[in-house]
């Protein structure tokens, strides 16, 4: 970042900047120009990623049109594994939305309703003993 900037610069930006800031601010103001430029690092690699995301789903769907178009036999291996993570995300998508029954857990709340009715009369009870400290 800095590669036309050596030692002898940074020394009188910072020298210069000791002068005009004064020494009470110029740490704030080297801690907010830090958390600029991370931010402008972290932004930039958001949309790197996002760059990135996008071109792979672009190639992922002009592989598709071309295992289309061969009629989905005879793939070269680059196509047929295309072919393969779009099945595998499909199914990652659809597997949150399957409902699994498990009748035990089902059971178990319904054979089991007596140890909370229980808990609410030992409750009313015992706040009906006490006496307001009023």
């Amino acid at each position: 970042m800095f590669d036309g900037i050596g030692f002898m610069e940074l020394l009188l930006i910072g020298i210069l900047g000791l002068v005009v800031l004064g020494p009470e601010r110029l740490p704030l103001a080297i801690r907010s120009i830090t958390g600029w430029i991370r931010a402008m690092k972290s932004m930039a690699n958001s949309v790197k990623d996002e760059l990135e995301q996008e071109l792979k789903i672009e190639q992922l769907h002009s592989d598709l049109k071309k295992a289309e178009s061969q009629g989905l036999k005879n793939l070269s291996p680059e196509l047929q594994e295309s072919i393969d993570q779009l099945k595998d995300a499909a199914q990652s998508v659809n597997r949150p939305y399957k409902v699994e029954d498990t009748p035990s857990a089902n059971a178990d709340v319904a054979a089991d309703p007596t140890p909370s009715t229980t808990n609410t009369t030992e409750t009313n009870s015992t706040s009906s003993t006490e006496k307001p400290n009023g």
